[in-house]
This record gives structure tokens, C-alpha cells and sequence, in this order.
């Protein structure tokens, strides 16, 4: 039985602590494989600016990764990374990609240690630090997958400034603190951040302060408790405006237009890492315009018969900016079909009809504990793919046939 389509478009996002986005679409492609053997498949592997994104980009843009020893989330060393594009011949500066995710990400902090008011950025300013050592003057940070709700205090005291409580003290790490924060002293940031672009790639929908506020929103994921919700909310209100009297004034200018760091779009990315950056003159921008910039992903949606996309949770924040809605929205623009594979789904799913999701599943056979599930997902991903595809066969048998003409 021949089923088309042939043409398969398979662009999904990485499974956090389980797969890389490579990884997905490979699982994805052999379930594919399994029904239609001479599909054409375009592998598209997505990145949001979390885990993985700096290898993705030194992939694709023939970079390469340098490993440093940083201060991990909870303040021990980790192995981390970030890479470095162009150089040599190529025109521009010399570019690095900061992985936030490689140095404070969720999955840097052991399941007993999950207290977003005393995790830290400071290895993510380390990264940085170690990207102008080895000579980028241009530096994007990958925001996405933290462990944090410092509002990038840390990175801000890793690249030189001292913020300091009432009485002259150092900052504890992490958001706990932010609430007795008093003054900051920029007078020891390093100089070379004056000559250097740097841009966060971000989640526009996240905002540092308010009812949406960063803590609020992403705070119980990381462990916060609805006290320690509010504590972190009350310090990153007063993070953002001791940032704009102390800090912003002096950067402003290099960052465009004036930026109200409570609210604007992107503050919030990181647990308010892009808050902290901007007020030293990063230009926050919306991440797949940064991260997608040389896929081609639109030629290459438009010329596929059909799409699969992929995440590990499918739920209410995935319109939020999520890769699938992301794909689905710019595969709806070219009228093609897609498909979303998740790990789990959650409440508000159903939302992603409106952004152009056809039909999505999730991958779990039978209730099994997490550990599992993660240990066996590029199994799942496989099998879950050989059942859509084999259902679209069904379909396609079913469908009326026109009756020939006279």
C-alpha cells in the first residue's frame, strides 16, 4: 500500500532531560520509516534557546564548543560549555553562544536542592566572561530551562558589580535575597562589555513582575513554595527598580529605546536573567527570530506535504511561545497539515488548535514512573510516530473516491 504524504517535514523541540531536539527527530524519523520506507523526510531539529542550543547553533553554523568549568546552579562547579561561530575569515566579530541551560538549568539542580531562592546565574556571567577572554564581541544568550529566580543577579556579580543590602553587605546567591537588596555598585563591571553586542534570545511572553510574573509563573515549577513565590516576587520588583536607578541609565543608551524592566517583553526569560542583561545594555529579543535565522524553516514547512512536531509537555503555555506552536503557525500560513508528539499532555492543550495544530498525541503506552518514561523515550517517540502514520493509512483507505466520469 502506497500512503501519501511522502514529503514529511519533522521539526520538534528537544525532551527536557531526556532527548536533544537531534535526538527527537531522529526517534520521530525511524517511526516514520517503519510504514512509508522511501518518505522524504526533512530532519529539522529546533532549539528554544535552552538545552542544547549552543551545540545546535555550532552545528549549523560550523562553530565549534569550549568547554569551562563554571558555578553550577547550587553554587558547586559544572562542566559546561559555550561555543564559539565565525572568526578567521568569516565577516563580523567573532560570535559566542551562552546556553544559560549549560550552566544554571533545571536539570543542574538535584530534585532535593530545587529552592529557586537560593539558586544562581553567577556561572551564566562566568560564560560570558569566558566568551570575551577568548575574543567574541558579539555574545547571544540562549535563555530557556533555568533553575533560577534571580533576575540575573548572579551573572551581574560574575561580570563585576556588587550589589549590596543596607548595610553595605554582599548579596546572599539567589532571588531569596533580592528583597534586601539596597544599592549597586557598577564601578567594578568589566569594561569590555562596552564594546560588545550582546543579545538575549528570549520567551517575549515572559515578563519579570506582575500577575504574570516570572516567579509566579515558573516559580512552583522550580520548587517554590506560595510563600517563597511572593518573597521572590516582592525581590525581583525590587531588583528591577534598583537596576533602573542604578544600572540602566548608564547602559540605556546602547540597549535602543528606554526599557521598563518590570514589564517589558522578555524580562522575565530565565527566572529575570534577561532583565538583569538588558540593564547592562542587552537587546532582549524574540527568540526564534535570533535562533531560527539561517534554517530556511519557512521554504522548507511550505515544501512538505505534511508536519510532525514534537515537545515533552504539551499544555496551556505551549501557545506561549513554545516550538510546536512556533511551527504550527508558520506551517498554517503555508496550508500544511501538522501533527504534535508529546510526552505528556496537560490542561489547555486543545489551545494549539488556534495556532494550526491539526491533531496531536501523547507517546506514554501504559502509566509508568518518570524515570522510565525519560529513560525510554526515544522508544516511545518511535512507536508513537508508527501509530500516526499507520492511523493516516487507515484514513487515507477510508476516504471517498470520486466516482469516475462518464
Amino acid at each position: 500500500m502506497t500512503l501519501r504524504p511522502h514529503r514529511i517535514a519533522i521539526a520538534p523541540s528537544g525532551f527536557k532531560e531526556s532527548l536533544s531536539a537531534a535526538r527527537v527527530a531522529e526517534a520521530i524519523a525511524t517511526g516514520v520509516r517503519r510504514v512509508i520506507p522511501d518518505a522524504e523526510l526533512d530532519l529539522i531539529p529546533l532549539v528554544d534557546g535552552g538545552e542544547g542550543t549552543a551545540e545546535a547553533l555550532a552545528l549549523a553554523g560550523g562553530g565549534r564548543l569550549v568547554p569551562v568549568t563554571a558555578t553550577g546552579p547550587v553554587g558547586d562547579p559544572v562542566a559546561s560549555h559555550f561555543a564559539l561561530l565565525g572568526g578567521g575569515t568569516t565577516p563580523g566579530p567573532l560570535t559566542a553562544v551562552v546556553e544559560m541551560a549549560a550552566v544554571a538549568g533545571l536539570a543542574l539542580v538535584p530534585p532535593d536542592r530545587r529552592h529557586p531562592g537560593a539558586t544562581t546565574t553567577y556561572g551564566v556571567g562566568e560564560l560570558i566572561r569566558a566568551a570575551l577572554d577568548a575574543g567574541a564581541r558579539r555574545i547571544l544568550v540562549g535563555c530557556g530551562d533555568s533553575g533560577t529566580s534571580d533576575g540575573g543577579a548572579g551573572a551581574l556579580q560574575a561580570l563585576g558589580a556588587r550589589l549590596t543590602d543596607r548595610h553595605g553587605r554582599e548579596l546572599r546567591p539567589g532571588g531569596g535575597s533580592l528583597h534586601e537588596l539596597e544599592h549597586i555598585d557598577q564601578s567594578g563591571l568589566d569594561p569590555r562589555l562596552a564594546d560588545t553586542e550582546l543579545l538575549v534570545a528570549c520567551n517575549p511572553y515572559n515578563v519579570l513582575c506582575g500577575k504574570r510574573g516570572v516567579a509566579r509563573v515558573f516559580g512552583p515549577q522550580k520548587g517554590a513554595t506560595p510563600a517563597e513565590v511572593e518573597l521572590l516576587s516582592a525581590g525581583l520588583e525590587r531588583l528591577a527598580a534598583v537596576l533602573t536607578r542604578d544600572l540602566l541609565p548608564a547602559f540605556a543608551p546602547r540597549a535602543g529605546a528606554p526599557i521598563d524592566l518590570r514589564t517589558a517583553p522578555g524580562t522575565g526569560a530565565s527566572g529575570g536573567l534577561g532583565a538583569g542583561l538588558a540593564s547592562v545594555g542587552a537587546r532582549l529579543l524574540p527568540r526564534y527570530d535570533v535562533l531560527l535565522d539561517g534554517l530556511d524553516l519557512d521554504a522548507r514547512l511550505a515544501r512538505a506535504d505534511f508536519v510532525i512536531t514534537a515537545e515533552g509537555a504539551l499544555d496551556h503555555q505551549t501557545v506561549r511561545g513554545k516550538i510546536p506552536a512556533e511551527v504550527a503557525r508558520r506551517a498554517q500560513a503555508a496550508g500544511v497539515p501538522v501533527l504534535v508528539l508529546a510526552g505528556t499532555i496537560g490542561p489547555g492543550a486543545q489551545d494549539v488548535r488556534a495556532v494550526g495544530v491539526d491533531a496531536y498525541s501523547a507517546i506514554l503506552p501504559a502509566p509508568m514512573t518518570l524515570v522510565e518514561a525519560i529513560g525510554r523515550s526515544g522508544e516511545f517517540l518511535a512507536d508513537a510516530s508508527e501509530r500516526a502514520m499507520r492511523i493516516m493509512a487507515l484514513g487515507t483507505r477510508l476516504a471517498p473516491v470520486a466516482p469516475l466520469a462518464a
